[in-house]
């Protein structure tokens, strides 16, 4: 006899680096879930939706590089309830994707209560995403992806560009970083993540909605590098245009304007992050 998914337990759940709070979404549908008071996943029953609009962003950007159906080797820097691995086993069927979470207990209550695609469609390690992408074969992984936050920012070793030179090695030729920078209005986190990836990285681009790119709220954008163009092709622009949030990118020399600041690095980005 088939084995019964146990039900997500709504409410608050002690993990390893604090605490977990699962809520029923009764107007998206599906699961939200939230570490120590920031929103963290989204779950819904169908695997190709994607409530949380930085993740729809990425999404297009993938599809951007890779035909629909295609498998891919991707790797996710941050994990929580794994939405994105979810949604890259449903669109590109036969990827092969490993996912990092620094909590063990949040990792396990992803595996018991939702519907994750098994190894080796989708692997769950627990460790430090910047220890484990060290260790990496390099030029192994199509898309990689940096999505971990402690509170409401990117732990500042996953900033540098020590980093994101390993980023880069561990990244097959033509391959694409994705990173979720969370900022304040002024900017100045986002920007120093664009300049220390461009000088890592041939190509960079940002993608945001409007207020975001001119500071007019607190929130998500992500940051695209390759060794290979990213272009702002017409159905790529479409696709972000008619998103329930509208986004807009920059790429080529804009999104080296936009990131008009001094790069990271492992000795400069405490005091940077902290400024």
């Amino acid at each position: 006899m088939a084995r019964t998914r146990p039900e997500p337990v709504v409410g608050r759940h002690r993990i390893s680096t604090g605490v977990a709070e699962l809520v029923h979404d009764t107007v998206a549908g599906g699961w939200l879930l939230t570490i120590n008071g920031a929103q963290s996943s989204h779950i819904h029953p169908d695997p190709g939706v994607l409530e949380f609009e930085y993740m729809r962003q990425m999404a297009a950007l993938i599809a951007s590089r890779h035909d629909a159906d295609a498998p891919i080797r991707a790797l996710h820097l941050g994990a929580a309830a794994c939405a994105l691995p979810r949604y890259v086993a449903d669109r590109y069927p036969g990827s092969k994707q490993v996912a990092i979470e620094i909590d063990a207990e949040l990792a396990r209550l992803a595996r018991e209560w939702f519907d994750l695609p098994r190894a080796p469609r989708l692997r769950i390690r627990v460790g430090d995403a910047r220890e484990v992408l060290t260790g990496l074969t390099q030029q192994t992984r199509d898309v990689i992806v940096r999505d971990a936050f402690i509170a409401a920012r990117t732990p500042r070793h996953l900033t540098t560009r020590e980093f994101v030179v390993q980023v880069r090695r561990v990244l097959a030729p033509g391959g694409l970083y994705l990173a979720n920078c969370g900022d304040n209005r002024d900017l100045t986190r986002a920007r120093a993540e664009v300049a220390t990836a461009a000088e890592v990285f041939e190509h960079v681009a940002v993608v945001a909605d409007a207020a975001m790119l001119k500071g007019r709220r607190t929130g998500n954008l992500v940051l695209a590098a390759s060794d290979h163009p990213i272009e702002d092709t017409p159905e790529l622009v479409r696709t972000l245009l008619s998103d329930p949030q509208p986004a807009q990118m920059l790429s080529g020399r804009r999104a080296r304007d936009f990131g008009s600041a001094t790069a990271l690095d492992d000795n400069t980005s405490r005091d940077s992050h902290n400024s």
